[in-house]
């Protein structure tokens, strides 16, 4: 008789404004704690994201093809309560990387409010590896848009869409 178990999933959100390396390692470090990895992309209305929705989506879907995970991962968009975004895609888990204490307290009235919401969802927080601790998407917004050099911080593909970004706010 088969003791065939059900794939562990986790879901990943986040604005991903854009994508860096730092998120990249915690999807491959979370991927080795589970089966399937789903990275929920937000729309985000309260944030005034410097990508476009569509552009953020392709940007991580880019960016998970030329990495090699452990899991299998898949790139989703969605916009409301990420507790019902847990339950109807059967996730065990909620993956949120925390940088600094300073992060703490707002991820853990999150981690609370979902688990009120969606008491079966555990939130796993995790931190980045040492390399990507001082790394978030607002400080390499702000590098690109003065003209620093991102091509460290991010996938080669976005370093291009930023040139993108930038070129065209300079003709407005």
């Amino acid at each position: 008789m088969s003791t065939k178990t059900k794939p562990k999933r986790a879901i990943y959100p986040g604005t991903f404004d854009p994508v860096t390396n730092g998120h990249l390692s915690l999807m491959e470090r979370a991927c080795h704690l589970f089966d399937e990895l789903i990275v929920a992309v937000a729309t985000n209305a309260s944030k005034a994201p410097m990508f476009e929705y569509d552009e953020r989506l392709r940007m991580l879907k880019e960016s998970i093809k030329t990495n090699k995970f452990a899991c299998k991962i898949q790139v989703i968009g969605f916009d409301g309560l990420l507790a019902e975004l847990a339950k109807k895609e059967k996730s065990v888990a909620i993956i949120r990387g925390l940088r600094a204490l300073t992060d703490f307290e707002y991820e853990f009235q999150m981690a609370l409010m979902n688990r009120k919401l969606a008491r079966d969802v555990e939130t796993v927080f995790m931190m980045p590896s040492l390399s990507w601790v001082y790394l978030s998407s607002t400080l390499v917004k702000d590098v690109a848009r003065n003209g620093g050099d991102v091509s460290e911080l991010v996938p080669s593909h976005v370093v291009e869409m930023f040139k993108q970004k930038v070129k065209t706010k300079k003709k407005k």
